[in-house]
């Protein structure tokens, strides 16, 4: 049977941006055009960014800014039933995820497993 594993967490991406705004929305960008590579290919199903914040902001100036982002990613799997599946799809994005931008620093939640 064919399962849908979701899982959502924040990572952290440090980056020079002008304003509190673009910096955000740098660090935006980059994530997603990181989750869209893994969804060429083939690693991920889907994923969606929740939120972007200031995490650190620069303590000079030419300092960096660290946003926080919260995600959420996808990946199918089969597996015998829903326990299978979560311990797979968690195996799966954990892999998919690792040594990424998209990696977490910390995990907002359980895996979501849906039957497809």
């Amino acid at each position: 049977m064919s399962f849908a594993v979701s899982h959502a967490g924040t990572t952290h991406l440090t980056l020079h941006g002008g304003s509190d705004t673009t910096a955000c929305n740098e660090a935006e960008a980059e994530l997603a055009e990181a989750l869209e590579a893994l969804v060429a290919a083939g690693r991920l199903t889907d994923w969606e960014i929740a939120d972007a914040d200031v995490y650190e902001h620069p303590t000079a100036p030419f300092d960096p800014y660290t946003i926080a982002l919260e995600f959420a990613v996808t990946v199918t799997v089969d597996a015998d039933d829903a326990d299978a599946a979560a311990e797979e799809g968690m195996a799966a994005i954990e892999a998919a995820l690792a040594g990424t931008d998209a990696e977490p620093n910390d995990d907002a939640s359980s895996p979501t497993v849906e039957p497809i």
